[in-house]
């Protein structure tokens, strides 16, 4: 399996997660189908990450997002001018696509490239991954796993939750992160950063739980670690961070203890959300939509871009149907939109009367 496509109705109702979450465990317990056994907190909690602020935003207008199956030739011929993709093309180490196929994306400059890095689950297609720490492929995490490997998703295969303030989940992200600046990309888009709300749900079946605050901390602490590592030991000042989702992480931008989690605000250059409209096809209530505004908002406020992805085209369009209004109404809140197609799998190349 590929890249995911993206991180599902969980960015669309990020705050009923909890309940959600919840229920699905609990059921998936009783009947067996899901084993992982229960893991107490790692012993190696990451220190406070160092401040790297950067005031800059995507330069673009006209997003792209394709995750799986994206071939570099086809992205320079369109005119997308900023595009969120995989750096390998199946998620493989032996995928990858290097300097060169990155230089061909970016088209000279014209167009920027964020490479999607997922922060708070493990994927067992990827080069860190090792089989050993399961009972089988696809299994639950055995003894052999490191403390930071957690319960499977069962909503995404080969995806496994992660204690992403263990220091050692850290330094794999933070090698990652090398791997993707080797390469030539101008930022990342960071993928799961909402786990704080499943690590702060007491019935996520992993036998512990954190309260919301210091699981928020722990994730901005996170970030801000990427930032540091791109901006000053890599020494690119103006690597862009987006995160997708958990605009709700703006709630603890102040600070934990000794993490001292705040400037999430400040080390971030905008951020990417999901079903913001809409849930596939059908519309979002009032008080969803205005809910996530509120955040996002205060983000566009910063004078950092809000790109909205909704998975809204079933392939029925003309585009002034759903599909364009979708278009007018984030574009009239002054956000950047891409309509993807339902199926979610954001392997394709989206191109209509519109868009871009």
């Amino acid at each position: 399996m590929g890249p995911r496509g993206s991180s599902g109705f969980r960015g669309s109702r990020w705050f009923l997660i909890r309940v959600l979450d919840g229920l699905l465990l609990m059921l998936l317990t009783t009947s067996g189908t899901l084993s992982a056994q229960q893991r107490g907190p790692c012993p190696d909690p990451a220190d406070r990450a160092p401040a790297s602020f950067a005031a800059g935003t995507p330069t673009g207008t006209r997003w792209l997002f394709q995750l799986q199956e994206a071939s570099p030739i086809e992205i320079a011929a369109t005119t997308f001018d900023t595009v969120v993709m995989d750096y390998s093309a199946d998620g493989s180490e032996a995928g990858r696509y290097g300097a060169g196929a990155l230089a061909v994306v970016k088209a000279g400059g014209a167009r920027q490239a964020l490479a999607y890095l997922s922060i708070g689950e493990a994927e067992d297609y990827r080069y860190y991954f090792q089989p050993r720490w399961l009972s089988k492929p696809g299994g639950p995490a055995v003894g052999q796993a490191p403390c930071w490997l957690s319960r499977r998703n069962p909503q995404w295969k080969g995806n496994y939750k992660v204690q992403y303030w263990s220091r050692e989940w850290q330094r794999i992200v933070l090698g990652y992160l090398d791997r993707i600046i080797e390469d030539g990309f101008d930022g990342v888009y960071l993928d799961i950063v909402d786990a704080y709300l499943y690590w702060s749900d007491p019935g996520n079946g992993e036998g512990f739980s954190l309260s919301e605050g210091e699981a928020a901390a722990r994730m901005i602490n996170l970030v801000k670690r990427i930032a540091y590592q791109a901006r000053v030991v890599r020494r690119k000042p103006d690597f862009l961070i987006i995160p997708q989702n958990g605009e709700g992480l703006l709630d603890y931008d102040t600070g934990f203890d000794g993490l001292a989690a705040g400037g999430y605000l400040n080390t971030i250059n905008g951020i990417g959300v999901e079903d913001l409209y809409y849930d596939r096809t059908r519309p979002q209530s009032v008080e969803t939509i205005d809910f996530r505004k509120h955040y996002l908002d205060r983000i566009k406020a910063a004078g950092k871009k809000v790109a909205v992805l909704d998975y809204v085209d079933d392939g029925s369009r003309p585009v002034r149907g759903i599909v364009g209004e979708f278009l007018r109404r984030a574009r009239s809140d002054g956000f950047f939109p891409y309509a993807a197609r339902t199926d979610r799998a954001l392997d394709r190349i989206n191109i209509f009367p519109g868009q871009p």
